[in-house]
């Protein structure tokens, strides 16, 4: 039996293992950033040159979108997922084993670059849904991609205190990963989504990319709004640990670590965001995504030296931040099959673009101006996406208001002909 929200062919089950893969799968991007203090200083390095490592994850995870996930309108998805979790697994071996903080960095891209499945999911598990329920799945599997970002945070900082070494958290995450090999690929569907047209080449899939940009206005509004909530989510996130160690909290890492369980209660409410956004529309879940969003970033700013008000904080950013995703990934996949894959390439790529330009604003704010900069800076991107999200609904409605005029004077036209035609009978 198959949950009513996937097509009766689909394998029982696969919700909650494309939720677990992903989640799993997106924890090797995060799980560095609360090591970022036992980073530099094993490495007797500067705050902002450990920063260069949860920096160097988005921009490869940025890279391997553009460069992986348009496969995936065009190939076998079960030797994709194969050959990306194999890859993954031996980066995350050379990062536990880099003897400088360089190699590291080009660890973390090669592994980041290479763990893009949760992208390849994505489209994918639209596609095995029923009419209707694409918000529905798209919040489970949302959901998981969230707990896995936060959790994993936890996971490491434990792993750290408990072990005394960065190193074992980069260990641990190549076996979770490499534990994925005896699960995933079977669950993956056996043949890609059928193509509208002649199958096209890896050229011509990424050569296809630019065009999609101009052709569709909802993927053009869903990726500025997800760069712009993702850099101010990535800008709290990268100094959050830095902020936490600084006197006068002065926290371990198995504490800051913490902070990705306290966020939990937030991730989970946001599942149900998928559903409203079946019922409501994806512009009225962004609306609400965002006033989140906003709220987390006044508590950070106005009581950042307490734990409740961080831990709250937590909960609220990340309900915003992954309400913002599925509402998003909605909107641009909505259309054809055949070119999910690429448009969700064109807005992750988008995405994870702008939590690189976060991470890198916030390490430079914190390190010129403390938390203020860091909370000044996350303030600056959710403005920005609010204004392209106010900008989208004049837009919409001065449209309908034109519908509208254009539709009176077509009837007000009709009335005048029936009349004519009426009063000629009459004659």
């Amino acid at each position: 039996m198959t949950s009513p929200a996937t097509r009766p062919d689909v394998k029982r089950g696969t919700i909650p293992v494309f939720a677990t893969a992903t989640a799993i799968t997106v924890s090797n991007i995060y799980f560095t950033q609360p090591l970022l203090d036992e980073i530099a200083r094993g490495f007797h390095t500067s705050s902002s040159t450990a920063a260069l490592v949860a920096t160097t994850g988005q921009i490869g995870y940025a890279l391997g979108i553009i460069a992986i996930v348009p496969l995936a309108d065009g190939v076998r998805l079960r030797r994709l997922s194969t050959l990306l979790l194999v890859v993954t697994a031996a980066a995350l071996l050379a990062g536990a084993a880099a003897p400088s903080i360089a190699l590291l960095s080009m660890a973390t891209l090669v592994l980041s670059a290479s763990t893009v499945l949760p992208q390849v999911i994505m489209p994918t598990i639209v596609s095995m849904a029923t009419p209707g329920h694409a918000g529905r799945v798209l919040g489970a599997v949302g959901t998981g991609l969230t707990m896995g970002a936060l959790l994993s945070r936890t996971a490491s900082g434990l792993i750290a205190e408990a072990t005394g070494t960065w190193r074992a958290g980069f260990a641990v995450a190549a076996v979770a990963t490499g534990a994925l090999l005896l699960v995933l690929p079977r669950y993956m569907p056996a043949e890609p989504p059928a193509p509208a047209g002649p199958r096209q080449s890896y050229l011509r899939l990424l050569a296809s990319l630019p065009r999609l940009v101009t052709e569709h206005a909802p993927l053009r509004l869903s990726a500025a709004l997800g760069a712009t909530v993702f850099a101010a989510f990535s800008a709290f996130w990268s100094s959050l640990a830095f902020h936490l160690t600084e006197a006068p909290i002065a926290l371990g890492p198995a504490v800051i670590g913490l902070f990705g369980l306290f966020s939990v209660p937030g991730a989970l409410a946001a599942r149900y965001s998928g559903r409203l956004t079946d019922r409501w529309g994806a512009r009225r879940v962004n609306a609400l995504a965002l006033t989140s969003t906003l709220l987390a970033f006044a508590l950070f700013g106005f009581a950042g030296q307490s734990l409740i008000a961080l831990a709250v904080g937590c909960n609220l950013l990340g309900y915003g931040t992954t309400s913002g995703q599925i509402a998003n990934q909605a909107r641009i996949f909505g259309a054809q099959p055949a070119i999910r894959a690429r448009l969700n390439t064109v807005y992750i790529f988008a995405v994870f673009a702008g939590g690189a330009l976060g991470s890198a604003v916030a390490g430079a704010m914190f390190s010129a101006f403390g938390w203020g900069g860091v909370v000044g800076s996350g303030l600056g991107f959710v403005l920005l996406a609010g204004i392209v999200l106010v900008r989208h609904a004049v837009h919409v409605r001065r449209g309908g208001d034109r519908t509208a005029v254009v539709a009176g004077a077509v009837r007000e036209e009709e009335d005048i002909r029936n009349r004519a035609a009426i009063s000629a009978s009459w004659e």
